[in-house]
């Protein structure tokens, strides 16, 4: 019996069968049976066979111990031999041959480096964190030890095996879950992946890195149908984290937020907004809950019921401060904010929050604020409390670009002439230099450090420069910065070289629209005209695509009625004119028919060529029109406008109305996006907005200098959309997240038993079983009634066999006489 054991788990399995296959499982597994149980679950694994995956993980058998290297290797091997992971393994692994360590050889397959594709799919801020340590390491086997006393099942992969094979764990992640997980994403098995994320934690982090790196993977994906379903999944897994934390938020507003800000060492010490932001999660942005927090961190330490003129009047007269026309949240309404724990000096100059402690003793939560707190009255900590809101700071920034705008635009129309520059134009130069100077410090060490915080190893805490540029360059506003800057150093180049003096007049005029064009960034908070702004971006792409058929249309009628009209003229400047400016103000109306049709013009040769010409009227209407043909030219007019003026403005309109329709119903989604970035880039700004800004560079530099001088390590990158939880509160955090988890699934499978579409389903299942008895009754009576017929004709059979036999003389006479029928009785 135990030789046939595997065979039929075997058999149930190919054949789907879970239900036969759930009554040959026992509760307990005998050693013997347990490895049965491997090979069976091995195989529902390479054969997608995601029930009996469910049902062998019930029956109580132990992933830690199933999965080896040469079984993950096996599992990666089953990729389809022309996918996309197939050929990114192979890329990868021929990459890394040689930085590979040496191993002895074997038969069995080797585990592919799926950190090195994580790095090479995510980057170093989001990827998969993997263990790598050596033979021999003590705290190796501590550590695992120290995992399993903590409870539930180890989290180091082979931590038994022999020293020898330790060099193969670096390819093995922190938990068999989180191993089959990604395994699960990468090969695309999503029945499989949204199992191994129901079992796993970081629940919320989880989804939304799924649903980050199936994303990437569909960029990247050259199939159709397969990029569509991982779109589709990652569709799902934001969902996931949608809906979980959602059942977080409503259940505790300050864990929800602490789950939002916390590291989470498996996704790269990401936190759940940068995992967002990079899949490009526009629904987890728009939650209750998380605008609920964007909207404290935007306030600080304010109400955000504070209105916009009190914020202003105080702004402005900072008396004000100190009475209650500004709002300010008692400590009991901050638990949010009591858990960053900012070092409010390191807010004013921008540098973020003090460095935390050592990550074995890290301070508890609110500490730093309560003694903050504690050492000054209410009344006087409202100062920093005030300008230290990214509310506050933002208001700053606004004033300081309004008067900075004004004073370009006085310096370009009265204080700019060739003489030396005046004291206004060296304000502006400075003012200027002030403003490159923060765009150094948000490229290089700013917000989008923050974005890009959390690097490979444990004492990092930055990415390298080249990822944080690239964070930085990929925002539209950044890049917008970089080119007014550029054009105003190129400007100035040209306004301080003698001969070059129009010159950078003319590069200014047109710095200026560009500086003036960056003022829509700053509306991008308002709740009303931020989504606008989202609308008229998105139209932009529909009037690139209208000026290609424009410009092709436009370059066909200009260049052949030019042909037509003109063969004579040699005048390069003015054909050119002609054939692309004048049909662009024909569009809008503009029609010179004096100078198009000659039954308008004198009919004389004005040319030294022979032939029939007509000279326009006007001094300055050209040289001579050629009559032959000119009835074409006025048909390619009426063409051109009809198609121009009907076909192509319609066409625009239209583009314009579907985009309209299109994004008008998620511009909220893209706003609230939008607005996350907004926050985190003025909560690491520094007050003092620009000019005033270079003090806070130069406190910022002379701290950094000091540090590298008395070689301390460094403060963390800005950390102000993250928290630095003790251990034992992190763990009462997951364990929070896995029951407000566990409810969500059970909620939502009762939702889905009791949907309509289950119900029809049931229903259905329950006609089906009536069906199929009423076809067994029918059956049987069918069965019945031949039996019936059968009795019949062998009692006729054997009332002739008796009226024979009476008949016959074989009988002696005087014998009984046959059985009566019985009749009915009475």
């Amino acid at each position: 019996m135990a030789a046939l054991y595997p065979h039929v788990l075997s058999l149930t399995s190919d054949l789907t069968w879970p239900s036969v296959c759930a009554h040959l499982l026992p509760h307990s597994s005998h050693p013997c049976q347990s490895v049965h149980l491997e090979a069976s679950l091995m195989d529902a694994l390479l054969n997608d066979r995601h029930e009996f995956v469910r049902l062998l993980i019930s029956r109580g058998l132990s992933l830690g111990h199933f999965l080896t290297p040469t079984r993950l290797a096996q599992l990666y091997s089953a990729a389809p031999p022309n996918s996309l992971i197939r050929s990114l393994l192979d890329h990868v692994s021929h990459g890394s041959g040689p930085k590979s360590p040496a191993l002895k050889p074997s038969a069995e397959p080797r585990p592919p480096d799926v950190e090195q594709l994580l790095l090479m799919l995510l980057g170093e801020m989001c990827a998969p964190r993997y263990h790598t340590w050596v033979a021999g390491d003590p705290h190796h086997d501590l550590g695992c030890r120290e995992r399993r006393h903590l409870g539930g099942e180890s989290t180091c992969l082979l931590s038994v095996r022999a020293a020898s094979e330790h060099m193969l764990d670096a390819v093995l992640g922190q938990t068999p879950w989180s191993d089959l997980f990604l395994w699960a994403l990468l090969l695309n098995r999503a029945q499989m992946a949204l199992y191994f994320w129901e079992i796993g934690s970081n629940a919320v982090a989880s989804a939304l890195g799924a649903c980050l790196l199936l994303r990437v993977l569909a960029r990247l994906e050259s199939e159709a149908e397969e990029a569509a379903r991982r779109k589709d999944l990652a569709a799902k897994f934001e969902g996931l984290g949608v809906d979980l934390f959602g059942e977080c938020y409503r259940n505790s507003e300050d864990r929800a937020a602490r789950l939002l800000l916390r590291r989470c060492p498996f996704w790269g010490d990401a936190t759940c907004f940068q995992l967002a932001m990079q899949a490009d999660a526009r629904a987890f942005f728009a939650q209750d809950g998380v605008q609920s927090l964007l909207t404290q961190k935007w306030w600080g330490e304010m109400d955000s019921t504070t209105p916009i003129w009190a914020l202003v009047l105080a702004f402005f007269c900072p008396p004000l401060i100190y009475t209650d026309l500004i709002t300010f949240r008692r400590p009991e309404e901050e638990p949010t904010q009591k858990d960053l724990a900012f070092d409010m000096d390191g807010g004013l100059n921008g540098e973020g929050p003090a460095r935390p402690a050592d990550p074995t003793e890290k301070i508890s939560l609110g500490v730093m604020s309560q003694s903050s707190r504690g050492r000054c009255s209410p009344r006087l900590s409202r100062w920093p409390q005030f300008w230290g809101a990214p509310v506050t700071a933002f208001l700053g920034n606004v004033f300081s670009y309004l008067l900075f705008l004004l004073l370009f635009a006085r310096v370009l129309l009265i204080d700019f002439q060739p003489t030396p520059p005046g004291a206004l134009e060296l304000l502006l130069y400075f003012w200027a230099f002030t403003l490159l100077c923060e765009e150094f410090r948000q490229g290089l060490g700013g917000d989008w450090g923050s974005l890009a915080t959390g690097g490979r190893g444990p004492g990092s805490s930055q990415a390298p420069l080249r990822h944080r540029l690239h964070l930085y360059l990929t925002d539209t506003w950044n890049q917008c910065d970089l080119v007014a800057l550029a054009g105003f150093l190129l400007g100035v180049g040209c306004r301080l070289i003698p001969g070059l003096y129009e010159l950078g007049r003319t590069v200014f005029c047109l710095d200026f629209m560009v500086f003036t064009l960056r003022l829509l960034h700053i509306f991008t908070v308002n709740k009303q005209l931020g989504p606008k702004i989202v609308i008229v971006n998105k139209m932009m792409k529909d009037v690139f695509f209208f000026l290609f058929f424009l410009g092709v249309w436009l370059v066909a009628y200009g260049v052949a009625t030019e042909g037509l009209l003109r063969p004579q003229d040699q005048d390069l400047p003015k054909i050119l004119r002609r054939v692309f400016y004048r049909p662009y103000l024909q569009i809008f109306g503009q029609i010179p028919q004096e100078d198009m049709d000659v039954a308008l013009m004198e009919h004389v040769n004005c040319s030294s060529e022979l032939g029939f010409w007509a000279r326009p009227s006007g001094p300055q209407a050209g040289s001579c029109i050629s009559l032959y043909a000119n009835w074409l030219v006025v048909l390619l007019l009426v063409i051109f406008l009809l198609v121009a003026n009907i076909v192509l403005v319609n066409l625009l309109i239209a583009m314009f109305s579907y985009t309209f329709g299109k994004v008008q119903g998620n511009s909220d989604l893209y706003w609230k996006a939008q607005r996350y970035s907004l926050i985190r880039e003025f909560h690491s700004r520094p007050v003092l907005a620009p000019p005033l800004i270079i003090i806070s560079h130069v406190c910022l530099l002379i701290r950094g200098l000091s540090n590298r001088r008395a070689r301390s390590p460094a403060s963390p990158g800005n950390q102000h959309f993250r928290v630095h939880l003790p251990k034992e509160t992190e763990r009462e955090l997951l364990t929070w997240e896995s029951v407000r988890k566990e409810n969500f699934l059970l909620a939502r499978a009762r939702d889905k038993r009791e949907s309509d579409s289950e119900r029809l389903k049931r229903t259905s299942q329950k006609v089906d079983t009536a069906l199929k008895q009423l076809r067994q009754i029918r059956e049987y009576e069918q069965r019945l009634k031949g039996l019936e017929q059968e009795v019949q004709h062998c009692s006729r059979v054997l009332g002739w066999v008796a009226e024979a036999l009476s008949r016959s003389a074989l009988l002696p006479p005087g014998g009984p006489p046959p059985p009566t029928h019985p009749g009915p009785k009475d």
